[in-house]
């Protein structure tokens, strides 16, 4: 059957006309974000899964280690979320400390935890995951599912290439990160698809305290960045 040239030439013209006014709509959120975010102070941003439950072991070394971060001054950002993000902005908040939320809508999981006393709305994933990264000196990778595995790879790789300083990235949770460590480690390295050294770009533990002295040691030792990574200058 023959396309319907009518259709395709109307969804053409709307796309022409529609596309222009996306790119301020993308404008708008990177400018409204950037102008919060850079009055908040250095952060660290906390990922994980959406689906913890309060009751749940990595649930409470969140609370704990981002509340720690807090009363240190460090500003908490997650994706504003349930799950590990309420854990993270749970902890920054009874701290008193910042806690930022980068919340966006989606089908299912995704609504605003109360905890995050910074909201941020977000229609675009690309721009969420440029202030998740611009603002922050250390980054937590709790257990989670492919978000939280796009997240870590995108800022490991950005870490790798030297796009952004080498900030401490921390996998939190031996059990659920180990298999993923060993695959890496006995494929992508002995292929020699990554370079020696590159999975040391990376901790991994237990400790919700090894977290915060991880943090604070490279902030006391680099200090906040002064300049914009490259990434995005």
């Amino acid at each position: 059957m023959a396309p319907d040239t009518r259709l395709m030439n109307e969804s053409k013209i709307t796309f022409i006309k529609e596309d222009p006014w996306r790119i301020f709509r993308i404008m708008a959120e990177f400018v409204d974000s950037f102008e919060t975010l850079s009055q908040t102070g250095p952060a660290v941003t906390v990922f994980g899964s959406a689906r913890m439950l309060p009751n749940d072991p990595y649930y409470k070394a969140a609370v704990e280690f981002a509340r720690g971060l807090a009363k240190h001054n460090l500003v908490v950002i997650t994706g504003g979320g349930p799950g590990i993000m309420e854990a993270a902005n749970k902890g920054a908040a009874l701290a008193e400390g910042k806690s930022v939320g980068l919340n966006i809508q989606l089908p299912r999981e995704q609504s605003a935890n109360r905890f995050a006393n910074i909201p941020i709305n977000f229609h675009y994933f690309f721009a969420r995951k440029v202030c998740f990264v611009k603002y922050s000196i250390g980054f937590v990778f709790m257990p989670g599912g492919f978000g939280t595995l796009d997240e870590f790879f995108e800022v490991v790789t950005l870490v790798q290439t030297q796009r952004i300083p080498q900030f401490p990235l921390i996998l939190f949770g031996t059990k659920h990160w180990r298999g993923l460590i060993r695959w890496m480690k006995g494929h992508l390295e002995q292929a020699r698809y990554i370079s020696p050294g590159d999975l040391e770009l990376f901790k991994l533990t237990d400790d919700p305290q090894e977290v915060i002295d991880v943090i604070l040691e490279y902030e006391r030792r680099i200090g906040p960045p002064e300049i914009v990574p490259k990434a995005f200058a």
